[in-house]
């Protein structure tokens, strides 16, 4: 870790997926009574001046995502890497919070830690997965230097943000709260977490 605090002020939130196993878009689902997206936008205007919503453009007229500020996709078919990609691009000098839409598990706690241990010498830093102990992408702050290893990636036909984390070897974190990451990708899954939600 660098000796200097890093201050990301700037968020992501992933909402532009197609949702194929779960069979309709997650980033309307609700829990408790608020969708996925609505809750990653509040949860993420605690911790930064700025936050987005990732979506591909033909969702803009979407009457969930139309309400929130909206960062459209400058690339097609690289799913998260195309919105991960397109904000570095868009605030060159800026490191940013990415958050997928379906983790309604992730905490305040998660997000503070996250923040607070930034290595700014690294292309982003990323909490380790408690299945696998590979990083988990769409929960990191990515950089301003990831711009290159995630275009020569792309290049070379990888479009997987795990992948490119693990290349790069990214600063990883173990999660301070267990469960915070699980996510939400099919009905069964949907079902678990109702419930047990932050």
């Amino acid at each position: 870790m660098t000796g200097e605090r890093m201050i990301c002020r700037k968020a992501l939130v992933l909402a532009g997926g197609s949702s194929r196993r779960m069979g309709r878009d997650k980033a309307t689902l609700e829990i408790d009574g608020r969708t996925q997206l609505e809750r990653a936008v509040t949860k993420l205007r605690r911790h930064v001046d700025e936050v987005l919503v990732s979506s591909r453009r033909e969702q803009a007229a979407d009457p969930l995502r139309a309400r929130y500020p909206q960062l459209f996709d400058a690339y097609d078919d690289l799913g998260p890497l195309a919105g991960i990609l397109t904000a570095l691009e868009s605030a060159p000098d800026d490191p940013w919070l990415v958050l997928a839409c379906d983790l309604p598990r992730v905490d305040d706690e998660t997000i503070e830690y996250l923040l607070a241990n930034i290595d700014g010498n690294s292309i982003a830093t990323a909490y380790r997965s408690s299945f696998d102990g590979l990083p988990e992408p769409l929960c990191a702050v990515w950089m301003p230097r990831a711009v290159d290893p995630v275009r020569a990636a792309i290049a070379e036909g990888t479009t997987c943000p795990r992948k490119i984390l693990i290349r790069a070897e990214a600063t990883l974190l173990s999660q301070p709260v267990a469960g915070a990451l699980d996510n939400v990708n099919t009905p069964a899954d949907l079902e678990r977490v109702i419930g047990t939600a932050s």
